[in-house]
């Protein structure tokens, strides 16, 4: 089985985080799962942070295009599912309507996994521009009832690198985030981007006090294997019918990004 992980980040420019995700994520994956590891195009951003684009509405939708090239490029290369690695699910609607190969998104699949450990979700991340963009994913997915407070660890993108060589004051700062939401009413937390999830998971962090912290990418990896394991057995598909679920053909797609210059600039 073969899963094509997709990131925000330019991978090759933070190698402390990437090393990490890759050794976490193999160590949840099946023996049998191969999983291939893909960021941004070298040069996506003025900086190794994709912090200074993610925050924006514009920059945040442009950068879809590498999404939406990297997921046709999975299924034709017969990878068998698509992990957006990533928790504002950077074209998750857009990709799910291009191919049949299982789409799994960080963070409607963080959320619905964690409602499975406690009732009221709380996320703890340090991009806090991206909170309006996460409550309005949440009640697009009709899960907003359950996500209660989003809390800012106190640690810029910098400081998350950094603690893969120091990590005692990112340890801190996020037992002093979660429990900030666990007083809002938090009983499950979902820790927000990738670099995040990754070191608390390789330091060990599973829970804060009695509260269960959930390793959001680990179980999108599983998630990914379970809905490809559906999708070779029975070929189950997303809904494809209306604006958001029906499929246009290949051609047409093709002929489109042709026209805006996609495959030239992505290839």
């Amino acid at each position: 089985m073969r899963i094509w992980h997709q990131s925000f980040t330019v991978l090759d420019d933070v190698p402390h985080y990437r090393d990490a995700l890759a050794r976490h994520l193999r160590s949840q994956a099946r023996p049998d799962t191969e999983i291939e590891f893909h960021g941004m195009k070298a040069g996506t951003y003025p900086s190794d942070y994709p912090g200074t684009h993610i925050g924006y509405a514009y920059l945040s939708g442009l950068h879809k295009e590498q999404f939406v090239h990297a997921a046709l490029q999975a299924e034709d290369e017969g990878c068998d599912a698509f992990l957006i690695a990533t928790i504002p699910d950077t074209a998750y609607e857009e990709v799910r309507t291009l191919v049949d190969i299982p789409v799994v998104a960080f963070g409607q699949t963080s959320v619905l996994m964690a409602a499975q450990l406690g009732d009221r979700v709380g996320i703890v991340n340090f991009i806090g521009a991206l909170e309006p963009r996460l409550r309005r994913n949440m009640r697009d997915y009709r899960l907003d009832p359950l996500v209660g407070p989003i809390v800012q660890v106190d640690a810029e993108f910098s400081d998350v690198m950094a603690a893969y060589a120091d990590p005692q004051p990112l340890l801190k700062a996020f037992t002093w985030a979660a429990r900030k939401a666990i007083e809002a009413g938090a009983n499950v937390i979902v820790p927000g981007e990738g670099p995040l999830n990754v070191f608390l998971a390789d330091q060990g962090v599973s829970r804060v006090d009695d509260v269960p912290v959930l390793d959001s990418l680990g179980t999108c990896v599983r998630v990914a294997e379970l809905r490809a394991a559906q999708f070779r057995a029975t070929g189950l598909v997303p809904a494809r019918r209306g604006f958001y679920g029906a499929r246009p053909p290949r051609p047409l797609v093709d002929a489109a990004r042709d026209f805006y210059g996609t495959n030239r600039t992505l290839t």
